[in-house]
């Protein structure tokens, strides 16, 4: 893939569609951001085909289904997504249907521009696979479009972020190239998020920020996930929860629970944090509290009752993890996550 980075690299989106080959682009975001997807389709040169501002969190299949169905109105040969995980998941989900190619723009640090991993939710719950089809084709980074993301959405955004590294660090399939990735582009973002915090429109921490949040997605890419982010689907798809501040939630608990049957990913992330492996959890903890994230899924809407339906639907999908995972030790994060 091809992946442009700077201030005002967005003028060159236009330039970055023409060479794809790309003459009618669907141009795909949030409700939110309409404003900015007609602005941007506005500036493709006449190669955008249409806007389709409906995308939501968690890639609902009848959202993935109409915007698919636009596509194919509109004899798209191409998508524009412009967002966050949302936006640019939908983009996916026209390209795994239709098989266009997608140009992605994001303005959050979600980092799913640059992985293979599609999610689609339906009834309730969320499907994910892996499709070289929806990995984008080209991505533009450019951090003064992340200057607008409210500073709590930033915080939660880079969080999730540095799951991905997390993830990677004791990822099955991990290698020495991706252990360097993760860890970078978790100090970079824990580096660069006080500064955001501080100064949202300082464009040195956005564009550290931004860096870390593409190594972090593309370990994301790399690497098989584990426990956290099999949590965090079955809690976002079942709960509809909201995706950024789950992962901010739940990940030092996840780390608690791995860390001994990982030393050299907490190791890895202590020197990121610049404290001690066996302090990594609490560290990451007081960090996410610091940034003002949220720190407990009761704060984010999570009914009590629905644990023991979040363990069952985690226990009966098994997957790669450092550590065993039983139904009492799950039981018993979930509960110091609530």
């Amino acid at each position: 893939m091809r992946v442009v980075f700077g201030p005002g690299r967005l003028a060159e989106l236009g330039q970055e569609v023409e060479r794809l080959g790309l003459r009618r682009v669907l141009v795909l975001g949030t409700p939110e951001q309409e404003a900015t997807l007609r602005a941007t389709a506005d500036g493709l040169d006449g190669r955008a085909a249409g806007v389709f501002p409906e995308a939501r969190q968690h890639v609902p299949a009848a959202i993935a289904a109409a915007a698919a169905d636009r596509a194919r109105e509109l004899g798209a040969d191409g998508c524009v997504a412009v967002g966050g995980g949302s936006s640019v998941g939908l983009g996916k989900a026209v390209a795994l249907r239709h098989g266009l190619p997608v140009v992605a723009v994001p303005t959050t640090y979600a980092g799913s521009e640059m992985t293979p991993i599609w999610g689609l939710t339906e009834d309730g719950e969320k499907r994910t696979g892996r499709d070289r089809a929806v990995l984008p084709r080209t991505v533009v980074y450019d951090p003064e479009l992340t200057r607008s993301l409210p500073v709590g959405l930033s915080v939660t955004s880079g969080l999730n972020a540095v799951a991905h590294a997390v993830e990677g660090l004791w990822a099955p399939d991990g290698t020495p190239i991706t252990a360097v990735m993760a860890e970078e582009g978790a100090r970079s973002l824990l580096a660069a998020l006080p500064a955001v915090v501080e100064r949202p429109d300082d464009l040195d921490a956005r564009s550290g920020a931004l860096q870390g949040a593409w190594l972090c997605g593309a370990v994301l890419g790399a690497t098989t996930m584990s426990l956290h982010h099999k949590l965090c689907h079955v809690l976002g798809g079942s709960f509809d929860l909201p995706h950024a501040e789950t992962h901010a939630v739940v990940l030092p608990h996840v780390v608690a629970h791995n860390g001994p049957s990982a030393p050299a990913a907490v190791a890895a992330l202590g020197r990121a944090l610049g404290v001690d492996p066996g302090a990594a959890a609490g560290a990451l903890a007081d960090r996410a509290r610091e940034l003002g994230a949220p720190t407990s899924l009761a704060a984010i809407g999570m009914p009590r009752d629905g644990l023991p339906r979040v363990v069952e639907a985690v226990l009966a999908q098994p997957y790669a993890n450092p550590a065993p995972v039983t139904r009492e030790s799950l039981t018993a994060l979930l509960e110091a996550a609530y």
